[in-house]
């Protein structure tokens, strides 16, 4: 059980009035007034105070101090009530600023020099000034570590919140990209084979019918990603194994999907295909969705193709149309320019995220392409595994 810090001080407090009233017992052996009611309720007043020390630092040092002196001018042992002045001077020195805990030390060596003329000849004036001025350079630089702990604490606990702050805006980042691609890709294919079955539904039924089959094949698709995402985000919370997120071996399903649209999509493959981390091959295949979802809603009619080159240290993937609905390039060509469209800055912060570059624009020859870059080393898996942590 936590005990709260104000309950805390209430029973340092309570612990020092009683140890003193009980120290205050043996003034008569110490050659000193015993402890009367008036000298009783002096001990009181300079303990209880310290329950609010931390609310009110100066204020409680400066009264202890008060109370001190009257009591050491009521002749009783000035040791008794030694340990409220003691505890305020370390309390400030762990609250404020070093200058003000020096003058409130400056303040308990004067007390204890007011005490030492008082006992005189009774004690040593070397030895109460020794004592003042140690006790005074122990507490101040005891508190004034402890200040110094707080602060580094707090510090601590800040840069901790900023990097869950950026941490939780990264992964609200790559939330948001996994559902702009499943959700843009897959509408868009349900989109053209609606219209595409609204116009055929009376004079060709059996391609009504197939567009409509090809509508609730990606629709039901769509789902199973989404399902994935919601497996992926649940994982850390219950521990169940997520769902392997698609990967460069579904490219074939994803141009099927693109030609029941209408449109042509062809997938080479250069190199020898082999495994590749899993965040590579989730980037790669999500940059070629957004691309080929790109041909299809603003190429017009052309064809596409997909080509996979596998090299030694990197994978390079392409995604080209024949150049055909020019008009509409211009317009995605606008976009990357003035960096709008959620798609194409998506590509950018995936490529990224990986090592790689996405470069996107019209072809020489005629035609528009995105080629994406994506280092296959050792240093690739690191980073996605950086990613992923």
């Amino acid at each position: 059980m936590r005990i709260r810090p104000q309950f805390a001080d209430a029973l340092i407090a309570v612990a020092l009035t009683g140890a003193s009233a009980v120290l205050g017992k043996e003034s008569g052996s110490q050659g000193w007034d015993p402890l009367d009611a008036w000298g009783y309720l002096l001990v009181a007043l300079a303990g209880l105070p310290l329950a609010f020390r931390v609310r009110a630092p100066l204020a409680v040092l400066l009264w202890t101090h008060l109370v001190f002196a009257v009591y050491v001018a009521g002749g009783y042992w000035p040791v008794v009530v030694t340990f409220g002045p003691m505890l305020s001077l370390y309390t400030v020195a762990s609250l404020c600023a070093l200058r003000t805990a020096v003058a409130c030390g400056a303040l308990m060596l004067g007390a204890w020099v007011y005490a030492g003329v008082a006992a005189s000849p009774r004690g040593s004036m070397a030895s109460v000034v020794t004592q003042a001025l140690v006790f005074a350079l122990v507490l101040i630089r005891f508190g004034a570590m402890a200040r110094r702990s707080t602060e580094l604490a707090r510090q601590l606990r800040r840069e901790q919140a900023e990097r869950a702050r950026r941490e939780v805006a990264a992964e609200r980042g790559r939330i948001a990209r996994e559902l702009h691609d499943v959700v843009a890709h897959h509408m868009s294919v349900i989109s053209v084979q609606a219209g595409l079955a609204g116009f055929v539904f009376d004079s060709d039924p059996a391609t009504a019918r197939a567009a409509l089959a090809t509508i609730s094949g990606t629709s039901a698709e769509a789902l199973e990603e989404l399902r994935r995402m919601l497996q992926v985000l649940r994982e850390a919370e219950d521990g169940a194994p997520a769902a392997p997120m698609p990967g460069l071996d579904r490219i074939g399903e994803l141009a099927d999907r693109i030609r029941a649209g209408g449109t042509p999509v062809t997938v080479s493959t250069l190199g020898t295909p082999r495994p590749l981390a899993p965040g590579v091959e989730l980037c790669a295949y999500r940059v070629v969705q957004e691309a080929l979802t790109n041909v299809l809603k603003h190429a017009g009619k052309t064809r596409a193709e997909v080509q996979l080159h596998y090299e030694q240290h990197q994978l390079t993937v392409s995604v080209i149309n024949e150049g055909k609905g020019a008009e509409r390039e211009g317009v995605i060509l606008d976009r990357v320019r003035t960096g709008g469209g959620h798609g194409l800055i998506g590509m950018r912060e995936r490529a990224k995220l990986y090592g790689g570059s996405v470069s996107i624009g019209p072809r020489s020859g005629g035609g528009f392409a995105v080629t994406l870059t994506l280092p296959t080393s050792a240093g690739a898996v690191q980073g996605e595994e950086d990613a992923s942590g």
